[in-house]
């Protein structure tokens, strides 16, 4: 494993299962704004920080913008409120068995997030801080996701080359990061038909089906099901789940990659 420096990790659908707790306060924003939450505006704002995702929302219910600050006070404060009972925060299929075994092999893991340091405390608190090299939350960098700073960040704190790094992101958004960061990036989507739906626009074919994974992505970008969203070109490979991320894997991803890449 020479060639891996650093493993960076999402936070929100990729390590944990926290994408329902925040279901609920989008829909209880919503409602506080006289409207919805709808599939569709949940596919629009996965994977985006607070302030992009919020005026996503507002601009679905056909609200003006003067209502962004107030909801995204609420979104906020709700979802400390909700990370913080007892129970909800449940780690996904893998997350905790991948972390371990980067542990036992010496490469750094780091937790890589939007959210901000209130939200990402009581997840470290459930998983185990002392699997993470460093963290970043949303509000400890200038911009957030889908900009590279985030995991720029991470492999600085570490000191590590971001080329030498690998991704693990359940978004487009996260993705696109990732990918502009200069990391070898891996999409293990959240969202159940995310793959079903993609298409690429190109005569390199289309994404495989879930049964094919994991597989390598053809060097194009490839609409997804995230509301006119496209996969970043670049992206390193697709998988069903962190079941499937090895370190193997992992090894392989850099080495088919050259540096300057």
């Amino acid at each position: 494993m020479g060639s891996l420096a650093a493993v960076f990790f999402d936070m929100d659908g990729l390590l944990v299962d926290t994408e329902p707790i925040w279901t609920v306060a989008e829909h209880e924003a919503a409602a506080r704004l006289g409207g919805e939450f709808t599939p569709e505006m949940k596919r629009a704002m996965i994977g985006h920080g607070i302030d992009t995702a919020v005026p996503i929302m507002v601009s679905m219910l056909g609200r003006p913008p003067s209502d962004v600050p107030a909801t995204e006070r609420f979104l906020l404060r709700r979802s400390a409120e909700l990370f913080r009972e007892p129970g909800v925060i449940i780690s996904q299929p893998g997350a905790v068995e991948l972390l371990v075994v980067l542990r036992e092999q010496g490469v750094p893991a780091a937790l890589v997030s939007s959210s901000f340091r209130d939200l990402m405390d009581p997840v470290l608190g459930v998983i185990g801080r002392d699997l993470f090299a460093a963290t970043v939350a949303g509000d400890e960098v200038s911009r957030r996701k889908p900009d590279p700073e985030p995991y720029l960040a991470a492999a600085c704190m570490l000191g590590v080359d971001p080329r030498r790094c690998v991704v693990l992101e359940d978004s487009p958004s996260g993705a696109r990061a990732g990918v502009a960061a200069g990391c070898a990036t891996i999409l293990v989507p959240s969202m159940p038909d995310l793959l079903d739906r993609a298409a690429a626009p190109s005569a390199l074919g289309a994404v495989p089906p879930s049964d094919a994974l994991p597989v390598a992505v053809p060097p194009v970008a490839v609409a997804s099901a995230d509301a006119g969203e496209l996969l970043p070109v670049g992206l390193a490979a697709i998988v069903a789940s962190l079941h499937d991320v090895t370190l193997d894997l992992l090894d392989d991803l850099l080495s088919a990659r050259p540096l300057g890449t």
